[in-house]
């Protein structure tokens, strides 16, 4: 019964948009990312708010070449589930599909992203117990996903939107996106709900 109604959560559970309005569009300037290392990844507290992972967002987002405010929008785009690591495992031994961790990535995009990286040796299925794993890979997913974009492109996306389409939606809509092509209904959802948290990253990053 627990696992029935945990799947009924999900199925009927829609991403809130924020209602906070950008300050700036995607790939405007940022807070600057700091070089310190990220303290070591803690358990994850029965709450979740993404601000409270600036310091190894704008740690790992540096490391990875990547802007610190997009990775933050990403979390927060994110966050529209309960990311308790015992409701994930729950959800997926449900869905075997379904994404791990507080940047909700995939089993094949986690083992394609880490190869060659600091944590090869890591596992996707520690996702859930580590967020700062789950920021790191999130931050070289994206950096992955950059160095696939044409340097000339075509559309009303900017760069930063572009990637975030990418981690949303796959390598090869990002671009098809990048040539032109209109995002449908979900991507398009996607792009607005990143555009609204777009002010709540840098909030977060400038406290």
């Amino acid at each position: 019964m627990p696992l029935i109604a945990l799947a009924l959560w999900f199925m009927t559970r829609e991403a809130p948009s924020s209602s906070d309005a950008p300050s700036a569009s995607p790939g405007a300037s940022e807070p600057g990312a700091s070089r310190t290392a990220p303290a070591p990844s803690a358990r994850p507290r029965a709450s979740y708010d993404p601000a409270d992972y600036a310091r190894p967002v704008r740690a790992y987002a540096a490391e990875a070449g990547v802007s610190a405010r997009l990775l933050m929008a990403i979390l927060y785009n994110e966050s529209y589930k309960p990311h308790d690591p015992k409701l994930e495992r729950a959800w997926q031994r449900y869905k075997p599909e379904a994404a791990f961790g507080i940047a909700n990535m995939h089993r094949a995009a986690f083992d394609a992203t880490k190869r060659g990286r600091d944590f090869a040796h890591r596992r996707w299925e520690e996702l859930p117990d580590d967020r700062g794993l789950a920021i790191e890979a999130a931050a070289w997913h994206l950096h992955d996903l950059a160095a696939q974009l044409p340097a000339r492109r075509s559309g009303a996306c900017t760069r930063d939107e572009l990637l975030a389409l990418g981690y949303n939606t796959g390598a090869s809509n990002m671009l098809a996106f990048a040539r032109g092509v209109t995002p449908g209904n979900q991507a398009q959802s996607y792009l607005d709900r990143l555009r609204n948290n777009w002010g709540k990253a840098g909030s977060a990053l400038a406290r």
